[in-house]
């Protein structure tokens, strides 16, 4: 069964009252949509809320996780990547709450 049909985004409030949205990326990135509290100019947040550092480990075959309190990155063998991997399931559950914000300033009622 495909993931992304069972995991619509979450929809929650942060410390500060402000939205929040929290959903994981076809990987399983753990990511988030949320308002901002730029009082100037209404905004949003929305990207991975882990860095996802890598290693290039040519014995493994491939790129492998890391803990950066276990490694320190070592250029050009390292990437930290904050690009979410979306579906287009994924996206059209988020799209409403996109659509949302353009329209009133609001991510959900």
């Amino acid at each position: 069964m495909n993931k992304d049909l069972e995991t619509p985004p979450e929809m929650k409030t942060t410390n500060r009252g402000f939205p929040l949205l929290t959903f994981e990326d076809h990987n399983g990135r753990k990511c988030s949509l949320q308002k901002s509290s730029l009082a100037i100019t209404d905004c949003i947040w929305l990207g991975c809320d882990e860095i996802g550092l890598k290693k290039f480990d040519p014995k493994n075959g491939g790129w492998i996780d890391i803990e950066l309190e276990n490694n320190s990155p070592d250029p050009p063998y390292h990437i930290a990547n904050t690009r979410m991997h979306l579906t287009q399931e994924k996206v059209r559950l988020l799209l409403p709450h996109l659509q949302r914000f353009a329209e009133t300033d609001e991510l959900y009622e």
